[in-house]
């Protein structure tokens, strides 16, 4: 491996703010990068870090090696990029992260349509309920639904708004009755989303702006809104699910829609992506489509 490479795997462990972080980044064991830094220490005759077995930190020569070589791999990255815009091709591999539904149904076929527009470029997309780490789990971009944290380091920009609809099967409804206001949900089986064994009560609007939780000791409980459609369908009780979601099964007659008054619950859709001096034209391709493509996907 040359100088440029030990210098890009030197700034992960700084960045990353340990060997095994940066070897999660870069794909690489532990031992791996360790042996890496160590090679640039011995071509450079000095040391980086102060290592234990707990901890490592920046030598005063490390820090001034890191200041200037993060502003020269700056530099060649807004170069990289200079070139990329002038080319209008975007390529390399774009790293995504969205939620397992949502990024299934909506965010995965705008992304393959980038993808078949643009072929110098590759797509590594994964699907979780969990909220990423963008920088240290090596993500351009995640979608995420709901409120997010603030940070210094992450940029981020609302691509769309997801409303939510009361469902139940007509069968159910036939038995159980149609509920005409939020406090007769009470007397329903409720399908509620979950993951690791707690799960989530319904949020609904309340007065002067309050949401109360509504909870239910029903049957069913699923990790998947698919498998909650599915349970509504047959018939199991009540779901609570974004309106993209069940809009083709109330069309065919599968879900019924209660309470729409509802629809004034809604989730802001974010994109998020790592700040930087410069951003790669695939990413920036790829904001634009899901911006402009999303509103329309979600209705």
């Amino acid at each position: 491996m040359d100088s440029l490479g030990l210098t890009s795997i030197f700034l992960a462990c700084v960045d990353a703010g340990s060997f095994s972080g940066a070897g999660r980044r870069l794909n690489l064991s532990r031992s791996s990068v360790g042996k890496a830094v160590a090679r640039l220490e011995t071509q450079m005759s000095v040391r980086l870090f102060h290592r234990t077995t707990r901890s490592q930190s920046l030598t005063e020569d490390g820090q001034l090696y890191y200041d200037h070589a993060r502003r020269a791999m700056s530099e060649l990255e807004a170069a990289r990029n200079a070139l990329a815009s002038g080319r209008r091709e975007p390529s390399g591999t774009l790293r995504i992260s969205a939620p397992l539904t949502l990024g299934r149904h909506v965010i995965a076929p705008l992304i393959v349509r980038l993808a078949a527009t643009y072929p110098q470029l590759k797509v590594s997309m994964s699907f979780a309920d969990r909220p990423v780490d963008l920088i240290d789990e090596g993500y351009d971009l995640t979608v995420r639904i709901g409120p997010t944290t603030d940070s210094s380091s992450i940029a981020g920009r609302r691509i769309g708004r997801q409303s939510m609809k009361i469902c139940g099967a007509p069968s159910y409804l036939a038995r159980r009755g149609k509920p005409e206001a939020y406090g007769d949900l009470e007397a329903h089986e409720l399908l509620l989303y979950g993951r690791a064994g707690a799960a989530r009560g319904w949020g609904l609007p309340g007065g002067q702006q309050q949401v109360q939780i509504l909870r239910s000791v029903g049957r069913v409980r699923f990790d998947d809104l698919d498998a909650l459609a599915d349970a509504a369908a047959a018939g199991f009780g009540l779901a609570r699910l974004p309106s993209w979601l069940v809009k083709s099964r109330i069309e065919a007659g599968e879900l019924v829609e209660v309470l729409p008054q509802d629809d004034r619950s809604t989730y802001d859709i974010m994109l998020l992506w790592p700040k930087g001096p410069q951003m790669a034209l695939r990413v920036r391709r790829a904001i634009d489509l899901l911006a402009a493509e999303m509103p329309a996907a979600l209705r």
